[in-house]
């Protein structure tokens, strides 16, 4: 990775974002509140329980829209996402896709705004309970972290009704459980436990479900414990290793971890272990 690219990726992390907020009084499809002892958690609730939160475009929009808002959002160090007991999200709203064409999603770019959920800097944590099937799945494999309830179920289950995945649900899922269980799941449409889904490294907690969201809330609060800088450095890391061979990803993690010794943050780290007290990190 050559200098100016590290610059590069530093200085899109350090450059501040435009300060956006969210309107809180129009909202149809989620609830959003910060949570969290000192109000550094950002919680955003799918609420559209009559379709176990099925993700029509509006919920989609609200989504997207609280994130960025969360992620331009100084006092907030990370973000929950979670449904209801009964679902997380049972899927895609197959009524606004019935009648698409093959030209009209080329041109309108069907499930495109879904990415922007994973451009989001601060790390988001899916705490899952009940059904999380098709783009539900797909939108708890976007998240950094997924906890999950222990009656959740996790699924692709598209090819049952003639389609396939389509917002990373072939791709996410085998880089975290490799290519035969992925290739079972999206071609048998099976539906996996919470128990398998944590065998095979798609969930990497699994707690009772009334509790879930509880201890999803304590990890953001743990992380939002230290500098947003340096957490948002060190998950460009781990997503680098998604895209790059290991070669590429060890120098990119070495760029990265070079880039730490220009920050503020850094220096504060390290002289607070010294000194044996807690660090004050400034975000710069």
């Amino acid at each position: 990775m050559s200098k100016s690219k590290l610059i590069f990726s530093l200085t899109k992390i350090i450059t501040p974002v435009t300060s956006m907020k969210l309107s809180t009084c129009n909202l149809e499809y989620i609830i959003t509140e910060k949570v969290g002892e000192k109000q550094n958690v950002g919680l955003v609730k799918l609420n559209r329980p009559k379709a176990l939160n099925a993700l029509c475009d509006g919920l989609v929009t609200e989504l997207t829209e609280a994130v960025s808002a969360y992620d331009a959002d100084d006092s907030i160090g990370a973000i929950v996402v979670t449904g209801s007991e009964r679902a997380f999200a049972a899927g895609a709203d197959i009524k606004e896709m019935l009648d698409k064409t093959y030209s009209t999603n080329l041109k309108t770019g069907l499930l495109k705004q879904w990415d922007n959920l994973s451009k989001c800097k601060k790390p988001v944590i899916a705490a899952v309970n009940g059904f999380a099937l098709g783009g539900g799945c797909e939108l708890a494999m976007m998240c950094d972290i997924i906890y999950a309830g222990e009656k959740a179920k996790f699924g692709q289950p598209e090819i049952a009704i003639g389609t396939i995945p389509g917002a990373g649900g072939t791709q996410r899922m085998i880089r975290s459980c490799g290519k035969s269980f992925a290739m079972e799941v999206c071609l048998s449409g099976n539906q996996i436990s919470a128990q398998e889904a944590l065998t095979r490294g798609l969930v990497s907690k699994v707690f009772p479900p009334e509790k879930l969201v509880d201890e999803a809330i304590k990890l953001a609060e743990k992380i939002s414990e230290h500098s947003p800088l340096i957490v948002a450095l060190c998950k460009e890391s781990v997503n680098y290793a998604y895209e790059s061979s290991l070669s590429q990803g060890l120098q990119f993690e070495k760029n990265l971890f070079y880039g730490t010794f220009a920050t503020d943050d850094r220096k504060e780290g390290m002289t607070a272990f010294i000194e044996k007290r807690k660090p004050n990190f400034s975000n710069n």
